[in-house]
């Protein structure tokens, strides 16, 4: 155990909220979960995470030199960057924005009310991130903002990338966010948590791009709460790392709540994608629509568990899930857990998952237009995938996922 902390010296020990969260991270960490753990019967994180990975520490790159600061998007955008796991401090005034460092967040007391409100035992690389708590950004937001907010995270040299960011959204607020990850080939370990409140009246859209290094491994979890009329639209692209774990999970807590959490991956050689989703219906009248799409070729291996919870209280919810894959080799996989567990007796859900290769006929088709097969079957692909990002309505931010099938 003492392995995945011994080689790791943390800053800032002298902000207390800071070293209680990392006390209650470390005491609540109990190893990496096994095949064993239900949660992750069909993710083995164990035979890629290793404690030689929590020996690359971060370090700072040459500011001048690295081209990691330059714009990355190619539509307006407020960026934020990280390099090698470490947070660039470039921040400037945006009218409704309050950003910060987390760790200043933490120091000013104004983070205390928004982190931590998920179950750490429960997940245990969420109560490992803890327990190393050092990078990471607070963002609060008052107002419509102008442009998108872009996080865009550059791993360049391998280094272990452990990062924490709040985003709170106050009554009335509304924001789009895109979060993208990148990274060189070498092996590192990206383990970020996000923790989103969305308050009454205000509306998140929070798009990812995981495309990081052949040999990475990215584990993500996000703790979403949404309060009366609140809206959360969720859209995530994964396609990058030897091994990812994206799991998001939303709590729909007042009346009127509503979710969109949708998902793709593409994933070849011998890569594994794990999409985990837990949607919870807390209150009457919440609504969740989840649509999930993967394209598996060669061994890769895809994994989707989700749930759908709908408390005693949440009549008149309703809540919807669908998951299809195409498995374009003999030799691909996917494991898939679909649940509803259902306590209300007036309510609409239903689930729904399938399997299988390209259809035969509209390979045909395309095919007797002059179309040769490797190109028919680009554009069936990527039709299949482009189900998942249909409705965002940000046509930039679409393309920019869409273009990246």
């Amino acid at each position: 155990m003492l392995d995945f902390f011994e080689n790791i010296s943390l800053l800032s020990s002298n902000i207390p909220a800071l070293s209680s969260l990392r006390q209650k991270g470390k005491a609540a960490f109990k190893g990496l979960p096994s095949l064993k753990d239900e949660p992750y019967k069909y993710t083995n994180i164990q035979s890629v995470i290793t404690p030689q990975m929590f020996s690359q520490k971060p370090h700072a790159c040459n500011h001048e030199h690295c081209t990691c600061h330059e714009q990355y998007l190619d539509f307006s955008a407020h960026e934020f960057h990280f390099c090698n796991g470490l947070l660039h401090e470039h921040f400037h005034f945006i009218e409704g924005l309050e950003i910060s460092s987390l760790k200043e967040a933490l120091s000013m007391h104004e983070a205390a009310a928004y982190i931590g409100k998920f179950d750490i035992e429960a997940f245990p690389l969420a109560a490992l991130n803890t327990a190393l708590l050092e990078e990471g950004l607070f963002i609060r937001i008052s107002k419509p903002l102008d442009k998108p907010l872009a996080l865009i995270y550059h791993n360049k040299e391998g280094n272990l990338a452990n990062i924490r960011n709040l985003i709170v959204l106050e009554k009335g607020a509304k924001a789009e966010i895109i979060e993208v990850f990148e990274g060189a080939n070498t092996p590192y370990l990206t383990n970020i948590v996000t923790e989103i409140s969305i308050a009454k009246k205000a509306s998140l859209l929070h798009c990812k791009l995981q495309n990081e290094g052949q040999n990475a491994v990215h584990i993500a979890f996000s703790n979403v709460l949404i309060k009366s009329e609140g809206e959360y639209q969720s859209y995530l692209l994964s396609k990058g790392a030897k091994l990812s774990r994206c799991e998001n999970h939303v709590l729909l807590k007042e009346e009127n709540a509503k979710a969109v959490v949708n998902a793709a991956y593409r994933i070849n050689d011998a890569q594994t994608a794990d999409i985990t989703t837990n949607i919870a219906h807390l209150a009457p009248l919440s609504t969740s629509n989840q649509i999930i799409r993967g394209v598996m070729d060669d061994s890769a291996h895809g994994v989707f568990q989700g749930k759908i919870h709908i408390a005693p209280d949440a009549q008149k919810t309703e809540g919807h899930q669908q998951h299809k894959a195409l498995l374009l080799s003999s030799n691909a996989r996917v494991d898939v857990k679909p649940e509803l567990e259902i306590f209300a007796d007036d309510v609409k859900c239903s689930h729904g998952a399938t399997s299988g290769d390209l259809n035969a006929e509209e390979l045909f088709y395309l095919k007797s237009r002059g179309i040769d097969e490797l190109q028919a079957r680009k554009i069936l692909t990527s039709a299949f995938l482009n189900t998942a990002f249909e409705e965002i309505e940000n046509q930039n931010i679409k393309a920019f996922l869409t273009d990246s099938f």
